[in-house]
């Protein structure tokens, strides 16, 4: 039961980032920062892809996905529609992975140190990246609100 509240808030989430990197009319300020800070738009939704596909892929479902957590922030501008594919991959991949675990399954220890190697059990990291989506979905709204007037 609970692992379905984690699979539809953070599908939820991902599908809200998917709507504000589509509703960017001029593509360029997708990748633009706002005054004041270094991160934008696309890159963050970057990152909250590769953050999901490490923890979630990676650590429960055993993707093989190899992060590169840097490029996240730092790599070239990809195309709104490789953005919003990556997206839509990533929504698959939770909807799957989640699917596939059993409900005792989130009592036990996640499989991947969090910050500083600490480890924690499943039922704290889905929680965590769930609250750490929902902290950079709300920058991406923000990005798109003041670029996109």
């Amino acid at each position: 039961m609970e692992l379905d509240h984690f699979k539809n808030i953070i599908t939820r989430d991902l599908l809200a980032v998917r709507k504000e990197v589509s509703s960017f009319k001029e593509v360029s300020n997708l990748w633009k920062a706002l005054p004041g800070t270094i991160n934008s738009a696309g890159h963050l939704s970057l990152h909250l892809v590769g953050n999901l596909n490490h923890f979630v892929g990676t650590g429960l479902g055993n993707t093989g996905y190899v992060r590169e957590r840097d490029l996240e922030f730092t790599g070239n501008p990809v195309s709104q529609d490789e953005l919003i594919h990556s997206i839509d991959q990533c929504v698959i991949m939770i909807e799957n992975t989640l699917d596939s675990l059993d409900s005792d399954d989130i009592d036990k220890d996640f499989p991947l140190p969090w910050r500083e190697g600490k480890y924690y059990n499943t039922h704290f990291m889905l929680l965590q990246l769930s609250v750490h989506l929902n902290y950079h979905l709300g920058q991406i709204n923000y990005h798109r609100r003041y670029f996109e007037k």
